[in-house]
């Protein structure tokens, strides 16, 4: 699905690492206090997407508590092509990791295959969670999803530029001069268009668009899974004021195009929305730049843009050892690590507090104190969006139509004529 978490064309080439390790003997049980076996040599897969933080060092402390297991990680390139293989393999009935990754925004159609996936709630990792992160690895009072990460959105932007607009760089100002709502956040993108620095204020349409439709407690779908897209008036406002923005504020680039990425390194824009994940993907297209920096502020308030969850299917042959190794790998501790590794935010909520987070920097980003940013960023949003199992669709569909204006291949209203076409055409 375009737009999802992770789903960076050609970030990441597929692999599979095999962490040879010497099988011997240790006592462990799964959480809950299921018993597994501690001496029989097994190995368990653990399929992901991209890049979820969890390095070689970080499986081979777990072989230190039980050297008998041996982790075998498979990477898929992009959530698609995990999606892809996640949803073929089920048909099959065998084939998939002893555990797999799920994106959050592919969740609900998951959800649908719920008998086919293993319990995962125990005492041990009760109360872990924010309410909704629990809600969304859980049908019908079964846990089959623990939560990885979330993704909090603050802005990221170039000092650089902003000084050649003549706009405050230091964090705080910035802060202070992007509160207010998206309306105010592209009348700031008309100040910086009209001093001439050559770059835009954000980097496309539907970037910005997904940003603000994460505000929205219902904004494609009812909380019982009907359709209200092409009959919800906010959607279609979205739709038209982030166009009407993107005329002078938007570089027009596709995200995740490799033009956008082009673009990321030559400063075609000067802002984008950044959940913590993000920041892995700028410093990566735009590495030789120095003058990237992170604000504690987000449009309209603030909002949640990726995270994903750990499920263990129940095809598997080590279904006791797949369960307590998932446990252990969303547990508080593994989680700080994976943000250390790859800047992937915990979704558990002790770790806010926990001084490895707060006081954590990144260099790259001049510094930026985004451990306590991006728990700031956390706070400020209390809902999640309502996401049937039509939302990557739909979402597909309106993405295409803005882009389709983006590249000046139909007007606004033509564009979303269509885009009403499509959706209703989804059944």
């Amino acid at each position: 699905m375009k737009l999802s978490r992770r789903t960076k064309i050609g970030a990441t080439i597929a692999t599979a690492s095999i962490l040879a390790l010497v099988a011997t003997g240790c006592s462990s049980s799964a959480g809950g206090g299921t018993k597994v076996d501690t001496k029989t040599p097994i190995t368990l897969t653990l399929a992901t997407f991209n890049n979820f933080g969890y390095s070689k060092e970080l499986l081979a402390s777990y072989h230190k508590l039980h050297p008998n297991i041996t982790i075998v990680s498979k990477i898929a390139a992009t959530s698609d092509a995990a999606e892809t293989n996640l949803f073929t393999k089920l048909a099959a009935g065998s084939g998939l990791g002893d555990i797999e990754a799920v994106d959050g925004d592919w969740m609900p159609k998951v959800k649908q295959y719920a008998t086919k996936f293993e319990d995962l709630a125990s005492a041990d990792n009760k109360g872990r969670y924010s309410t909704f992160k629990t809600a969304g690895g859980t049908v019908s009072g079964k846990e089959i999803g623990l939560g990885t990460d979330i993704g909090p959105e603050a802005v990221c932007y170039r000092s650089d530029l902003f000084k050649k607009a003549g706009l405050p760089t230091d964090p705080t100002a910035v802060a202070g001069l992007l509160s207010g709502d998206w309306a105010h956040y592209y009348q700031v993108g008309q100040q910086f268009a009209a001093k001439n620095t050559g770059a835009a204020w954000f980097d496309s349409a539907g970037a910005t668009f997904q940003g603000l439709a994460n505000q929205y407690a219902n904004f494609f779908e009812s909380s019982d899974g009907s359709v209200v897209a092409t009959t919800n008036p906010d959607v279609k406002a979205a739709f038209y004021s982030v166009l009407a923005a993107s005329k002078t504020d938007s570089s027009h680039l596709q995200e995740w195009s490799t033009d956008w990425a082009t673009g990321m390194a030559k400063g075609a824009w000067a802002t984008m929305l950044c959940p913590p994940w993000m920041l892995g993907s700028i410093q990566q297209d735009s590495p030789k730049v120095t003058d990237w920096n992170v604000a504690d502020v987000f449009p309209n308030g603030g909002g949640n843009w990726g995270g994903s969850y750990l499920l263990v299917p129940s095809q598997g042959k080590h279904l006791a050892e797949a369960k307590a190794f998932t446990d252990w790998l969303t547990a508080p501790a593994q989680q700080l690590a994976a943000f250390k590794t790859a800047g992937n935010f915990p979704s558990q909520v002790s770790t806010y507090t926990s001084s490895a987070l707060l006081d954590s920097t990144n260099a790259f980003f001049n510094n930026a104190p985004t451990g306590k940013i991006f728990v700031n960023r956390a706070k400020a949003f209390t809902f999640v969006p309502f996401k049937g199992i039509h939302y990557g669709d739909i979402m597909t569909v309106v993405q295409n139509g803005l882009t389709r204006v983006e590249t000046k291949k139909q007007t606004v209203d033509a564009s979303w004529a269509q885009v009403v076409k499509e959706i209703k055409a989804l059944g």
